[in-house]
């Protein structure tokens, strides 16, 4: 059993949480595949309940789904019909790897002081020219929901100086009200970056 909150979450909610009403965020998955050549490698980083990678398979991608959760893992292979890799952000040894990295709702429990290190393994991962997508709940400091999950919560100012200092380049940043698991709204910042 995790000690970590937000871990012991998806953990004890994987089934739950990897089932739940959600509609598919087809507007950024079809700009950012858009983007990307035809057949193109995709890294998705915190893949849930496999929804997105579902999407991008159909449409002729190579998409390796992973998620730092096992269970949450084991949930998207039922809907993948095909192995998820468990691996905690950190774990990224890739390098030149990927055209594309989708990380949608799931570097937002990454603690601040960790996204510069987990930044430059996204970086390192991609080929030259490729995209990176991430989407983050916004905010101006640190906190946890209440599920206790951690969330780090940065301004749009503060994630594009911390992005534009590892060195990515065409960074842009929207900026949305939505909701999330917890029902209650949310103001949404999504960010596009590439090497």
């Amino acid at each position: 059993m995790s000690t970590d909150p937000t871990a012991s979450f998806y953990t004890d909610n994987a089934a739950i949480y990897a089932a739940r009403e959600r509609r598919l965020p087809r507007q950024r998955l079809d700009a950012f595949l858009a983007a990307l050549p035809a057949r193109a490698t995709i890294l998705e980083l915190g893949c849930g309940g496999g929804h997105d990678a579902a999407y991008m398979m159909s449409r002729g991608f190579d998409v390796t789904p992973t998620d730092g959760s096992a269970e949450l893992a084991r949930e998207a292979e039922k809907r993948l019909g095909r192995p998820v890799r468990v691996m905690r952000f950190e774990a990224l040894d890739a390098t030149e790897i990927f055209d594309g990295i989708w990380a949608e709702a799931s570097l937002l429990h990454v603690p601040r002081s960790a996204l510069p290190d987990i930044s430059d393994r996204i970086l390192r991962a991609l080929k030259t020219g490729g995209i990176f997508h991430a989407s983050f709940k916004a905010g101006e400091a640190e906190g946890h929901d209440e599920f206790g999950r951690y969330y780090n919560y940065p301004s749009a100012v503060w994630l594009e100086a911390m992005l534009s200092a590892r060195g990515w380049k065409n960074i842009t940043m929207t900026e949305a009200d939505g909701g999330g698991f917890d029902g209650k709204p949310t103001r949404w910042l999504y960010v596009a970056a590439h090497k």
